[in-house]
């Protein structure tokens, strides 16, 4: 029986970016998936500045800017097409070095991170099997496997299994962990198009705001296009089969144009949920992704939770395999996720009903409100911020005061350093000491000693004023850019670095062998 230090079932963006990260580590990892292949068809087409900063952390970011356009903000729209309120994004702000939103084709996302996943010496994939038990043993955990063309079943044994396969996860099954619903389940009409010619739409979000039918446009590239729609309850999919069916939904977009040259990509039903599993965890198997959370699209964070998933968890894990965290460190997953995905999800819910909800009274509330809300000061920018909520407590989020501008459990910006790199660049996969005190030598060396980076910055860069703005002259920043801990002195944070010489040293924690 071959064993693993780390198995990942799935191999969609979330699974490929915990192995990619693992392998970044030094953990060597196995990737289990039932298709060879990436999945062909559009899911997800959006994630924020924070999860482009994972991208950016697994070397892809420039290949993935190269398939993808900036978002342009958030415009609502009446029945009759005209506008209620616009929120406009300004694609140039970027405090985490990339543009706000961004947009584009899961397909291609995932060849670029099936690309770098496979090319990586410490990862191994093996498509073509399904997921028959996942077991926890006394030391190891086992994972039984049939191979899908031959239907022979075998077995492979781990130190960690995540489990990244969907929102049928034959990982949450083997566990026994339920999903909690946090709001009624809602069936939408998703259509994928492409065109040479352009619509002429405004080159942002467009939301539907008609309380007999919800709808959604976005431009994801260059000549592909997506509508969802609200489906009425006794409509299917089987209703809209081909453009000559769409036609009396598109047409009041576009404004009565022949759609001869409109190619149908795929038209689908899918139900947008709100739930969350009630446990994330078993010992060393953990769920991630659309396994342990399912979100409604309004706000575009459904695929990037599952990459912040791997981003928050991959570092704990490295460090317990190789000895540098205590196993209580993985504790910390679920006491930090579990509130931000929930909050993230309840937000959708909250974000889709302000849009949508509430019938012919409210809409008539929204039609005369939203506008006036545009006009206040500091809304817009709220609106399009594409910020998400602080961590919370834990071993490794430090509690601060209770000063809404604490800097605890928040992501250090990327901004541009005084090395000439930005913040990224600087130490990737180890902690890092941004501090505006110059180090005593003590300090200096044992922080060093411990195999963290010391970032010192002048009072007026970025970062000084970030700090500043924090009121704390020194930030402790986790491999996965979230800030630590804070203090006005140093000598109140080298203590917290897991002491190793190199907590994370790439290519170190065990290759697969024969058991």
């Amino acid at each position: 029986m071959t064993h693993h230090p780390a198995v990942v079932v799935g191999a969609g963006p979330t699974g490929m970016v915990a192995a990619s990260l693992l392998a970044r580590h030094g953990v060597e990892t196995l990737v289990l998936d039932r298709w060879e292949d990436i999945f062909p068809q559009p899911r997800a087409v959006h994630l924020d500045d924070e999860v482009h900063r994972i991208l950016g952390d697994l070397g892809v970011a420039d290949a993935f800017t190269d398939i993808s356009r900036p978002g342009h903000g958030l415009r609502l729209v009446d029945s009759d097409m005209a506008t209620i309120a616009e929120f406009e994004r300004d694609p140039e702000s970027r405090p985490h070095g990339f543009p706000p939103a961004n947009m584009f084709d899961q397909p291609e996302l995932e060849r670029i991170l099936r690309t770098a996943m496979t090319r990586d010496p410490h990862v191994e994939f093996r498509g073509g099997v399904e997921i028959i038990d996942v077991a926890t043993m006394k030391d190891h955990v086992e994972v039984v496997l049939r191979d899908i063309a031959t239907g022979e079943r075998s077995a492979v044994t781990a130190d960690v299994v995540l489990g990244c396969d969907g929102a049928n996860s034959a990982v949450r099954a083997a566990l026994g962990t339920s999903m909690e619903t946090l709001a009624p389940e809602q069936r939408w009409l998703v259509v994928d198009v492409s065109s040479p010619v352009d619509p002429g739409l405004w080159d942002g979000v467009h939301q539907l705001c008609d309380p007999h039918r919800a709808g959604t446009f976005m431009r994801i590239g260059a000549t592909r296009y997506r509508w969802e729609f609200e489906l009425l309850q006794h409509e299917t999919v089987d209703d809209y089969s081909d453009l000559d069916s769409l036609t009396p939904l598109l047409d009041p977009w576009l404004r009565g144009a022949p759609n001869a040259d409109l190619e149908l990509v795929r038209v689908t039903e899918y139900t947008f949920r709100a739930q969350i599993a009630d446990r994330w965890r078993d010992r060393r198997v953990f769920l991630l992704g659309d396994a342990a959370h399912l979100t409604p699209p309004f706000i575009g964070q459904g695929m990037g939770a599952g990459l912040r998933d791997a981003y928050n968890l991959t570092w704990k894990v490295a460090g317990v395999l190789r000895g540098t965290l205590p196993e209580q460190a993985l504790d910390t997953y679920e006491q930090e996720r579990v509130p931000h995905a929930r909050a993230m999800i309840r937000q959708a819910v909250a974000v889709g009903w302000a849009m949508n909800g509430g019938g012919e009274r409210v809409a008539g509330l929204r039609r005369r409100a939203f506008p006036m809300l545009t006009r206040v000061p500091g809304l817009t920018s709220l609106v399009t911020d594409s910020a998400t909520p602080r961590l919370h407590p834990s071993a490794f989020v430090r509690r601060g005061s209770m000063s809404p501008r604490r800097l605890e459990g928040t992501l250090c910006p990327n901004a541009p350093t005084e090395r000439g790199v930005r913040f990224d660049a600087v130490a990737p996969y180890r902690f890092t000491v941004v501090t505006a005190v110059v180090p005593e030598p003590a300090q200096r060396q044992e922080i060093t000693r411990r195999g963290a980076e010391i970032l010192l910055v002048s009072p007026g860069s970025d970062h000084g004023r970030w700090l500043r703005g924090g009121r704390v002259s020194a930030a402790l920043v986790r491999p996965d850019r979230t800030v630590m801990a804070t203090a006005r002195s140093l000598s109140a944070l080298h203590t917290l670095i897991p002491p190793s010489p190199h907590p994370f040293p790439p290519n170190q924690i065990g290759r697969a062998d024969e058991n």
